[in-house]
């Protein structure tokens, strides 16, 4: 009988900037106590949210519900320039728990602005990143790309006078294609020193095609509102096999892996080892007992806290 096994991607879940977020909601509920207010969803996961929340985390998304001279801190996609003006007239306490790789692309922002550039970012409507991102100039005046479609739709103010920068949860090869579709419409389109996509995004994708290339299914641990997780999934089903987004274990379904010898299992960058680890249990129990680690790229990077909330 041939065995069952389940191989686990290499690097997988948390990564340097979602560590450091959810340490700056913990250390300000144990330094200033509950409640700790977070703009949005301190990462994009159910499991982390709730647990947060459980120790006295309040998530809102209007400062409106923010109450006089208590903590505020900022998720880890980042605020507008408008939402910070008006944490600083309000008076809160205020922590910055954006990711250090996204707070690069709002300097790269402001500084191609500073230096005349009409800036076209590349992400998706409606995310808290985007928004974020966007915000870090006037309303108007940067242009969304979603899809290679949306570039020959653009209005411009001075071909010649462009740049892009990217959302950095994106699949590595859609940018690739949208970027591409820019250069032929703009020669002199402007790029950044370095590609946008976090190093994080880069290796769990990296992941998921070793994964994709070696198994019969592939399951990510993810929320559904998570970038990054949405996209692992989408780079495995573009390899052809049947691939699967679950927040938990309670989402998997035994018939997923009937007839399936190779069971492929990763985790978005906001997804917790715990719920890799009950996914794996489950599928264990449904017959696919040998548990095997990936090889991949070892993450060694650490965001510091800010100063006040280090031990």
């Amino acid at each position: 009988m041939t065995e069952k096994t389940i191989l686990l991607a290499n690097p997988r879940g948390f990564c340097a900037g979602v560590d450091r977020a959810i340490s700056i909601v913990e250390r300000a509920l144990e330094e200033f106590g509950a409640p700790i207010y977070v703009r949005h969803e301190v990462v994009h996961n159910k499991f982390v949210v709730d647990n947060l929340r459980d120790k006295g985390a309040v998530f809102i998304e209007d400062l409106a519900d923010v109450p006089e001279g208590a903590t505020l801190i900022y998720s880890a996609h980042g605020v507008s320039k408008a939402v910070q003006d008006e944490a600083e007239a309000r008076g809160f306490r205020v922590f910055d728990a954006t990711c250090p790789l996204v707070t690069k692309v709002h300097k790269e922002v402001a500084r191609l602005d500073e230096q005349g550039y009409q800036i076209i970012m590349i992400g998706h409507k409606g995310h808290p990143e985007v928004e974020g991102t966007m915000g870090q100039l006037p309303e108007g005046t940067m242009l969304l790309v979603e899809t290679v479609d949306d570039v020959a739709g653009l209005e411009v103010r001075n071909p010649d006078k462009l740049s892009h920068v990217s959302q950095t949860t994106l699949s590595v090869d859609e940018t690739k294609d949208i970027i591409e579709a820019l250069r032929a419409r703009f020669p002199n389109i402007r790029s950044p020193h370095k590609e946008d996509i976090c190093y994080a995004t880069t290796n769990r994708q990296e992941a998921v095609k070793t994964l994709a290339s070696e198994c019969d299914i592939v399951i990510v641990v993810g929320s559904p509102n998570s970038s990054n997780s949405n996209r692992l999934r989408e780079v495995a089903a573009q390899r052809g096999i049947d691939s699967y987004m679950v927040d938990n274990a309670g989402y998997l379904k035994p018939e997923w892996f009937e007839g399936k010898r190779k069971v492929g299992v990763t985790a978005g960058a906001s997804a917790p080892e715990v719920l890799v680890q009950e996914v794996v249990s489950a599928i264990q129990s449904w017959g696919h007992d040998t548990v095997c680690e990936g090889e991949g790229v070892e993450e060694s990077i650490v965001f510091v806290l800010p100063k006040a909330l280090r031990k």
